[in-house]
């Protein structure tokens, strides 16, 4: 189990770096770009290298999109796009924590006696792992500026506030959970979810580093098979609750419900009657794996334009939009109703037809507030022409990202016809699944991929192999947590069905 191997795994902190990374046990040089290393066998070291604490290992979390209700009470589910971050225990000499995520273009360390401990460690600040943290402490944000201030200094402003607002949720997190004593450790990221698309990337990221620096403080049990699903549901709750701590220092004032999808996976359904409390959450254990084609728009939106131009449609006509709103509700309970009827067979079109004609029932209510967009609407003309299933906008709306539920059986000729002119009309698409798995783990990163090699433990996850994989297939096909054939032996994970 994870927790009994990560005995002495732990992490540290470092120094500003000018783009050389230290990426291996023994602190031998990775260097930023120009990566062409392969996956090597576990067994076949090339030269000897001074003991890592622990090896190498990796957390995964989902992507999510909002699958019904938008502007109401919604149901949001998990996708099969996800992030990989992988951890790397250096050496007791090295006394350094290092970021790499080259997605980002964002690279940086820091020594860990430099940080403050001292604050974080204070009698009156110092949090458990099952402290339940609901504000960010001011004098803990405050503590951590002169070690964000260094950050990307040679990068536009824009980008450096992404990169300040990652670390910031890095250093807080490490410095509310882990102690000075740390070995220095190395968090190499990549992330398949497309970026500002309304996808919860950044709630990926915060559950795999929620889940890494609890795994390494030997505070999760599992996964693994036979875990009682109340035990496993702990183990969510613990890396959910410092996952939304993390989002905090991303977002400010997030709803919760990202990082929640992210964390147990599957789908959940909520609803915000008070803007000034976090909103009501239901988990949906059993929401059944459904065919799904992402289509990112790359028309950048923005969700408070969208909420506001909803706002101010409704003071102008109350009675109508309120009317609009109520229907979407009504929708919102009918499809889950539908998909959690026991005569719901996701593999039969019958049943999948009932879910799409509610997808797009949903659509025209959200294209009546005035939230779709030219490019979002193209891409259903686009798929009804084809007729290979329905669709709908995810999210806010303006822009973003729209959603397919494929029909069974679809012609295979008619779907390639459809992604070219998609793709030449430079639309990014995704085949997907929706209610895929939550957080998972690789301990060790070594992976099984039906070779020879299987036999002798499993091939170890190269890092420089891991940088230099090119977009989502290079890391799929790398790291992912399915095969071709389905499920890759090694990812386990946290799974809380309630039937």
């Amino acid at each position: 189990m994870p927790p009994a191997a990560l005995r002495d795994q732990v992490m540290t902190n470092g120094r500003s770096t000018n783009g050389h990374l230290h990426a291996n046990g023994n602190g031998n040089g990775v260097t930023n770009g120009g990566s062409h290393a392969v996956m090597s066998h576990r067994t076949s070291p090339s030269r000897k290298q001074s003991s890592p604490m622990a090896p190498a290992f990796m957390v995964s979390a989902p992507g999510k999109v909002l699958f019904f209700g938008e502007h109401s009470p919604a149901i949001a589910a998990a996708i099969s796009l996800r992030s990989y971050l992988h951890v790397t225990t250096l050496s007791k000499s090295r006394r350094t924590v290092s970021l790499r995520f080259p997605d980002i273009d964002f690279i940086h360390t820091w020594n860990i006696d430099d940080l403050p401990w001292n604050i974080f460690h204070r009698h009156d600040k110092k949090k458990s792992y099952y402290s339940l943290v609901t504000e960010l402490d001011p004098e803990l944000v405050e503590a951590l500026q002169p070690h964000l201030d260094v950050i990307s200094l040679d990068h536009p402003e824009e980008t450096r506030k992404v990169h300040k607002n990652t670390a910031s949720a890095f250093l807080y997190l490490f410095l509310s959970l882990g102690m000075p004593s740390f070995h220095g450790c190395l968090y190499t990221l990549r992330s398949t979810i497309p970026i500002g698309a309304g996808l919860g990337s950044s709630a990926s990221i915060s559950v795999c580093m929620s889940a890494a620096l609890l795994l390494q403080l030997r505070t999760l049990s599992g996964p693994h098979p036979d875990q009682p699903h109340e035990e496993a549901r702990l183990q969510v709750e613990r890396i959910n609750r410092w996952a939304f701590v993390s989002e905090m220092c991303i977002h400010g004032n997030p709803s919760g419900v990202d990082n929640t999808v992210a964390t147990q996976g599957k789908a959940v359904v909520f609803q915000r009657t008070d803007y000034a409390r976090p909103p009501a959450v239901r988990p949906l254990w059993d929401f059944p794996e459904l065919p799904l084609l992402l289509v990112d728009t790359r028309q950048p939106k923005s969700t408070a334009h969208e909420v506001a131009k909803v706002g101010k449609l409704r003071e102008a006509h109350p009675k109508l939009v309120n009317a609009i709103l109520e229907a979407m509700d009504r929708v919102t309970v009918t499809a889950g109703e539908v998909i959690d009827h026991d005569e719901f067979d996701e593999e039969e079109e019958e049943s999948l037809q009932k879910v799409g004609e509610l997808m797009n029932i949903n659509h025209g209510l959200l294209v009546s507030l005035g939230v779709s967009h030219p490019r979002l609407e193209r891409v259903r003309e686009l798929i009804d022409h084809e007729g290979i299933g329905w669709t709908k906008l995810t999210g806010a709306g303006g822009g973003g990202c729209s959603i397919t539920l494929l029909r069974p059986g679809v012609d295979k000729a008619k779907l390639a016809r459809m992604e070219k002119r998609l793709t030449d009309e430079n639309y990014a698409q995704f085949e997907t699944t929706l209610g895929g798995d939550g957080v998972g783990v690789l301990w060790p990163a070594v992976l099984k991929n039906g070779t020879e090699e299987d036999e002798e433990g499993g091939m170890e996850i190269d890092l420089e192999k891991f940088l230099s994989a090119e977009g989502t297939e290079g890391v799929e096909q790398l790291v992912g947590v399915h095969g071709g054939s389905g499920e890759r032996e090694g990812w386990k994970f946290w799974r809380i069905e309630s039937r």
